[in-house]
């Protein structure tokens, strides 16, 4: 287990796609109110990297936008597993370290935890994509577990064409009310509406396919040796819970002996967020 100047873990923290370290502002306000530090990372091309071009403000210019070279394009998983494997074995000269992935940030989480076994205290994924027998997302989109994920249903937000911009591109400023509202229900269905606005106005509109199509799955001499914990979201409709137990499940099948500890919170896929004192009590009590 690392060593350093505090028994106390420090939660690194990974977001997941089109996103970025503002997300976990509220986790962060109770991890701290808990005595606990934080450190959340803006994976490459992400936070105030990312790329907001002329053409996706307002008025928007959709056609000039869909065409617009993507500065995410080049970004492979590899790319986001060297920036945290840094961050991590940086904060590890300080004490333990929690790393925390949500939705895609679990694939960069697992692929970490293959390479820095010795440096990773406890892994925790909420509702994110752990993969053990299929290597990443898209994989697994294609098997029944995610056959009622609302998120195949949310192609009006698409812009451009995937195979020559290089990236998955949403259009998160549409005013197209039905569009709008099939995202919430997908995303954040218990949120106000107000609530779920703010949100998404943190959202940036890229997302590499090389990130998403990577190959992130957990080994078991590596990845199995880290004690690892799930957080399930009971209410989520973007990764099915139906999804989320099969990923539990084949993680444990691969390392019986070190299976996960599964918590569960009635939330939808970005809900949690708006639970951050529960979500921090979970960690806190991880802590220990």
């Amino acid at each position: 287990m690392p060593s350093g100047d505090d028994a106390r873990p420090t939660f690194v923290l990974v977001h997941g796609s089109c996103s970025n370290s503002f997300m976990w502002a509220p986790i962060q306000r109770e991890l701290t109110l808990l005595g606990h530090r934080s450190f959340a990372v803006d994976l490459p091309g992400h936070g105030f990297d990312a790329q907001y071009p002329v053409a996706y403000q307002a008025p928007q210019d959709l056609d000039a936008w869909a065409a617009e070279p993507s500065t995410l394009a080049g970004v492979t998983l590899r790319d986001n597993v060297d920036m945290v494997v840094d961050i991590v074995r940086r904060v590890a000269e300080h004490g333990p370290v929690v790393l925390v992935g949500a939705s895609l940030g679990g694939l960069t989480t697992t692929a970490v935890g293959n390479e820095i076994p010795g440096l990773i205290d406890r892994l925790v994924y909420i509702s994110a994509w752990s993969c053990v027998r299929r290597g990443n997302p898209m994989e697994y989109m294609a098997e029944p577990e995610f056959a009622d994920s609302l998120l195949l249903g949310l192609g009006g937000f698409n812009v451009g064409n995937p195979a020559v911009i290089g990236v998955g591109r949403a259009n998160y400023r549409t005013a197209d009310p039905d569009l709008l509202a099939a995202l919430k229900a997908a995303t954040m269905a218990e949120a106000t509406d107000a609530e779920f606005m703010a949100f998404i106005n943190i959202l940036q509109p890229d997302e590499s396919l090389a990130v998403i199509g990577g190959e992130g799955r957990g080994q078991a001499d590596t990845w199995g040796t880290i004690a690892r914990s799930y957080i399930r979201l009971a209410d989520d409709r973007s990764i099915p819970v139906a999804m989320q137990d099969r990923l539990i499940a084949e993680a444990d099948e691969l390392t019986p002996e070190n299976p996960y500890d599964v918590h569960t919170l009635d939330s939808s896929h970005t809900g949690f967020l708006l639970q951050a004192p529960k979500v921090a009590g979970i960690l806190d009590g991880l802590a220990l």
